[in-house]
């Protein structure tokens, strides 16, 4: 199959690398410098032109807080770019597979979220993702979109890569308790892509949308401590700080996050046969690669 990957050079892009350069797919790989989504007519004249059976669309307008302030760019990338490339997916009739977020959700559920649950985004960043995932439903394009949660790896900038850099500059750190969701490995999300591909070149699949997440649910400040007892145990920082437990009041941002985002990933399991990521083996993997990165 020929698959287009959008957004390269990201988080997700970089891993997708990884993950598809051992397959038998022609991938084209273009980042901003080769297709920039906010030039709607010269994206949707590059998708042509490379003609490919599936687009892969990794990138999005991730800055949570800065979305409230800059609305009309996160609407741009994150809503009127996706309903752009939809529409030429579904003029070539070629597959398009988009990354979303539990942040469509407000957060007020007791128990992890499934596909079909509620929606009612808190901030300006879930309501555009939410407005792109209407878009590719309302295009006619052949689509599967994939909802994750806390993403992190050994690449860009997350949430990980930060307990790192404060940890090693700070003896106590003061980590948000009360905010609950399901942290998941970037390159276990570009896996589970390359796992869809070779499914959708097997068999007729139906459009659709999916949950995809870590195994288990944990707050920030539960997350920064399984991630500071890992680089420990690796010897990647000396002496691991304390992590003191503090409250969404006590740590305002611009944007509301919802307290409880854990997703169900089952749906997912039962189409494809994939599990969740297994967070603590991702925790491990990140961390183990900045280590090897930085010698």
């Amino acid at each position: 199959m020929k698959v287009l990957v959008l957004g390269c050079k990201g988080q997700l892009g970089l891993c997708l690398s990884d993950q598809l350069e051992n397959t038998a797919h022609e991938v084209v790989f273009t980042s901003r410098d080769h297709i920039d989504i906010n030039d709607f007519d010269a994206t949707k004249s590059r998708i042509f032109e490379i003609s490919p059976d599936v687009v892969i669309n990794a990138t999005a307008y991730t800055a949570v807080d800065k979305a409230e302030e800059d609305q009309e760019t996160a609407n741009r990338i994150n809503h009127l770019a996706v309903a752009n490339i939809a529409v030429a997916c579904n003029e070539l009739d070629c597959w398009l597979i988009h990354i979303s977020t539990d942040y469509v959700f407000d957060g007020s559920s007791n128990v992890p979220y499934k596909e079909d649950d509620q929606t009612n985004p808190q901030g300006v960043y879930g309501e555009t993702k939410l407005k792109g995932e209407q878009a590719i439903q309302s295009s006619g394009c052949r689509h599967i979109i994939i909802r994750t949660a806390w993403v992190f790896s050994e690449y860009g900038n997350n949430f990980l890569k930060t307990m790192l850099h404060l940890g090693a500059e700070r003896s106590e750190l003061r980590i948000v308790g009360d905010q609950v969701g399901c942290p998941t490995y970037a390159q276990d999300i570009a896996k589970t892509i390359v796992t869809i591909l070779e499914s959708l070149k097997c068999k007729e699949f139906m459009s659709d949308l999916y949950h995809f997440s870590g195994n288990f649910g944990c707050s920030w400040a539960e997350f920064s401590q399984l991630i500071f007892n890992e680089a420990e145990r690796l010897n990647i920082i000396k002496n691991k700080p304390k992590v003191a437990t503090i409250t969404t009041e006590q740590f305002p941002t611009l944007a509301k996050r919802p307290a409880q985002s854990q997703l169900n990933s089952n749906k997912l399991k039962a189409i494809f046969e994939i599990d969740p990521s297994d967070c603590m083996l991702a925790i491990r993997s990140s961390l183990t690669a900045i280590k090897n990165e930085t010698h």
